[in-house]
């Protein structure tokens, strides 16, 4: 077990927006990811539609065909109307998902990660950024927190993340950051050693409470005194319903998180969203 150094964390104050430096890797040999401004147009649409192309073309299909179906075997009104209904509630929803997706993923400051230092209110000396096996984001928060002692841990776990999406993603994901596959369950870091610990967009993946609650069990283990926890996730609301559809059932909602948050020892610091599809939670221990 690699054991960071033991301290406390600095304790929250007011300040200035740390600094982009140039990269400091955590692991030998990584790739720094590029920074917002400099990904490709269209890299995070691009990214969510190679994931879950399943999706897209079974929607452009039934968009295609259904209507020339019914057409074909001249249905009847209210038949023609459910399906007219369908039709356009299936490319509402698609597109919707791609114009979220294009503003969360290319033109929100989500995927800068700078927005991460002032969530966190102070400059940690250690962190652990966690995610379930496609990491966009270590080497940028590398290049935020130059100098520091950070790592990236991979909690893929094929019983409790069954999405087909997923494994689709670790199999197409190239250059990013070498991450230490670890059990959600038990990570390998010794107690109040960590002073900030990350969780965007991947938490969600735990399917059970029971799941979510292990891992947040074991951040608030490895946590020190003052240290926290951002959590950054889509919720099962509204906003999110418009834009994904039955989608949306793949998020979890507030109450089911700050619950789960609660059941771990963990207390709501601060929460602010990021476009009307991604909230962030700021965590850190229950006194």
């Amino acid at each position: 077990m690699i054991a960071f150094p033991r301290h406390t964390a600095r304790p929250a104050r007011p300040g200035p927006r740390l600094r982009h430096h140039s990269a400091t890797s955590v692991t030998r040999g990584s790739q720094p990811a590029r920074p917002t401004s400099e990904r490709e147009s269209l890299h995070g649409v691009r990214q969510i539609v190679r994931f879950n192309w399943p999706f897209y073309l079974c929607s452009v299909t039934l968009i295609v065909v259904t209507p020339a179906v019914a057409e074909w075997f001249r249905a009847g009104a209210l038949t023609t109307l459910i399906v007219s209904t369908a039709t356009a509630l299936t490319a509402l929803w698609t597109i919707g998902s791609l114009a979220a997706s294009w503003m969360v993923y290319d033109r929100s400051p989500l995927m800068n990660v700078e927005w991460v230092a002032d969530a966190l209110g102070f400059r940690p000396r250690t962190w652990i950024n966690i995610h379930a096996g496609f990491d966009e984001t270590t080497a940028l928060l590398q290049r935020v927190f130059d100098g520091t002692c950070g790592r990236a841990f991979d909690i893929f776990d094929p019983a409790e993340m069954p999405e087909p999406s997923i494994a689709r993603a670790r199999r197409l994901c190239e250059g990013t950051t070498p991450s230490e596959p670890v059990d959600f369950r038990h990570l390998p870091v010794m107690d109040t050693t960590v002073d900030a610990v990350m969780l965007l967009l991947s938490a969600h993946e735990l399917r059970t409470d029971d799941a979510r609650c292990a891992l947040l069990g074991e951040i608030r283990r490895a946590l020190t005194e003052g240290g926290r926890v951002v959590v950054a996730e889509h919720l099962r609301d509204v906003a999110n319903f418009a834009a994904f559809g039955p989608g949306f059932l793949h998020f979890h909602s507030h109450p089911t998180w700050t619950r789960g948050f609660a059941r771990a020892g963990l207390a709501v610091h601060r929460e602010f969203s990021i476009t009307p599809f991604v909230h962030v939670f700021v965590l850190e221990k229950n006194a």
